[in-house]
């Protein structure tokens, strides 16, 4: 039992960008890309919420000069917050549909958009009022079944491999070792688009390989770290997901925001 309430107007992000229905895809495409956003709230001129636009959404836009509007690519969320939300059980609801973020309203009635609730703001909360909660071993939270790529890999793969397993991001092995790890945001900052095809002339185009985009320098962690040590990481860099190696830098597990929020609410 926690001995606290915490509601979701005490910290969710109220400042986290949105967009207008009306406004194009690409708009969104250089939100999401320039604030490193992981979603993005779509609506209408009086800021109702309609939907939200992803990573994922922006990346099957084929074309850089697209003139699909935003309410073209969004999607209806999973998951709506309000203010007066408990954030415990809002955080808890996100995990059960395998979402890290909530767009927030004033009320269920007129949606009018106020900010975002995402897991990092949660899990930032509990290390300020409950520590306590994080004191275990990474190794008793982490993943130890984790898809993996290497750096040869095509990158319309990975992205698919990413779809087929719901992840954002895979860790990238090269001869049992940890050698980087690729993600959407790397995809998007890479100026990639999926699927890679040119529609003009009716053929696919060739793709680059994961070693072009992927990211080798990575901060890992080993299995015996407290949680609180990664999710204090994962705060302070906006880092979503920590690869687990053991001495050789071999990779035996991942950690990220949804196992550390698992572990606060349960």
């Amino acid at each position: 039992m926690r001995g606290y309430s915490l509601r979701v107007k005490e910290i969710m992000d109220n400042k986290h960008p949105f967009i207008y229905e009306d406004d194009l895809a690409t708009k969104a495409r250089a939100t999401i890309r320039n604030f490193s956003l992981r979603i993005l709230p779509v609506t209408d001129k009086n800021k109702k919420l309609l939907g939200v636009v992803s990573r994922g959404d922006i990346l099957t836009i084929s074309s850089s000069v697209s003139p699909l509007r935003a309410k073209g690519v969004m999607t209806l969320p999973k998951k709506i917050a309000t203010t007066e939300d408990d954030a415990y059980s809002t955080v808890k609801e996100l995990i059960q549909l395998g979402k890290w973020y909530a767009p927030v309203v004033n009320s269920i009635q007129d949606k009018i958009y106020v900010g975002v609730l995402g897991l990092e703001n949660f899990i930032e909360a509990v290390i300020r009022i409950n520590p306590e909660k994080l004191a275990k071993p990474v190794s008793e939270i982490m993943s130890k079944d984790v898809a993996t790529c290497s750096p040869e890999d095509e990158i319309d793969n990975i992205w698919r491999l990413m779809q087929t397993k719901a992840v954002a991001g895979l860790p990238v092995v090269k001869k049992e070792k940890l050698a980087g790890i690729v993600t959407q945001k790397d995809l998007l900052d890479g100026g990639e688009t999926l699927p890679t095809f040119e529609a003009k002339k009716g053929r696919f185009r060739t793709t680059r390989q994961v070693s072009s985009i992927m990211k080798t320098e990575v901060i890992t962690v080993n299995p015996e770290v407290k949680v609180i040590s990664v999710a204090k990481v994962m705060v302070s860099k906006d880092i979503g997901r920590v690869p687990v190696t053991d001495k050789e830098k071999r990779l035996i597990g991942m950690v990220d925001r949804e196992d550390v929020a698992r572990l606060l609410v349960t």
